[in-house]
């Protein structure tokens, strides 16, 4: 009996031995598509939420290249990655390639896009882009006719429409709609892409050199957001001319915080968040658990309005995201 009792519990221990080694060989892919805060904090998401979850995590950067995207998903299928988050390039170019790697086996769940005919997916965590527009479109509006009362304002747009349509033209279609529900007289005197700080901020100097009388810029996410609003003080016109943006991070924020930067406010996103549930949702569904909950679909977290007008939710904001 003694001996049964120890071969037993011998064992259990051996189970229990290959079961931790196997659950030691998961590794997981976190992908973002470009190099700026946003997908830095999306990144570090992913890489926090496996680490507490004790999973090995690859973390790749497509450089804003649809045939890099693809590689790479290749490569992590060959290499017997079990699973990847990733923040898409596109809603089409990227369904298949994601496609074909669940059906080879491997679990995909997404972050900061909304894909539409993506039903395998495990799940996916976003921000919904023409609604948190509205939000600080409606702050914007309210600045704009403060310090315009009878002025028809002359707007210079700064998008990333040529890398990401879909969700660039929803960002600029929110503000818009804000602006016009306010009814605020506008004319929009340029709209041109530039999404990393320092061709937005060689964009907004050419702009702003163009017209001379432009009362507000908007862009649409961090990389524009920061170098519209440095344009604006080498041109010394922080008197003149307002900037609203969009992503929230310290650098912003300080920016928003200081009376003599032009930056008014922003939407702030959620990209840890975004990059966080979505590894930890991934990891759980390697490991077995049930998550036709999230099956095919996103989930949108909340953005936050980051504005002159109240800077107290902005240091409180601060102090929480650090």
């Amino acid at each position: 009996m003694k001996k049964l009792v120890a071969l037993f519990m011998i064992c259990t221990v051996l189970f229990s031995l290959t079961a931790f080694a196997q659950e030691e060989k998961i590794t997981v892919a976190g992908v973002v598509f470009q190099d700026d805060q946003f997908m830095n904090m999306l990144s570090k998401g992913y890489q926090d939420a496996a680490k507490e979850l004790g999973v090995e995590c690859l973390t790749a950067n497509t450089n804003n290249d649809q045939a890099t995207e693809v590689e790479l998903i290749n490569t992590y299928l060959t290499q017997g990655v079990k699973g990847i988050a990733i923040a898409p390039l596109s809603k089409d170019a990227s369904v298949a390639a994601l496609r074909a790697a669940d059906a080879a086996g491997m679990k995909v769940t997404l972050t900061n896009i909304d894909l539409d005919s993506a039903e395998f997916i495990v799940g996916g965590f976003s921000s919904n882009d023409k609604i948190n527009c509205r939000l600080v479109g409606a702050n914007a509006a309210e600045v704009i006719k403060a310090k315009f009362p009878d002025k028809k304002v002359k707007i210079a747009i700064v998008q990333f429409r040529a890398l990401l349509p879909d969700q660039s033209t929803s960002r600029v279609e929110g503000y818009f709609e804000a602006l016009d529900e306010a009814k605020v007289d506008y004319e929009i005197v340029a709209d041109q892409d530039a999404w990393m700080q320092d061709t937005a901020l060689a964009t907004a100097d050419a702009i702003i050199t163009a017209n001379p009388d432009l009362d507000v810029i908007i862009a649409v996410n961090d990389g524009g957001t920061i170098g519209s609003a440095q344009a604006v003080v080498n041109a010394g016109k922080q008197d003149q001319i307002l900037v609203f943006g969009h992503d929230g991070s310290e650098q912003i924020a300080s920016m928003i915080l200081d009376p003599n930067n032009p930056l008014q406010a922003v939407v702030a996103q959620d990209p840890y968040g975004q990059g966080f549930q979505a590894m930890t949702l991934l990891i759980k569904a390697i490991r077995g658990e049930d998550y036709s909950a999230t099956k095919g679909k996103t989930t949108y977290l909340d953005g936050i309005v980051l504005s002159k007008t109240n800077l107290d939710g902005v240091n409180t904001w601060l102090a929480d995201n650090k």
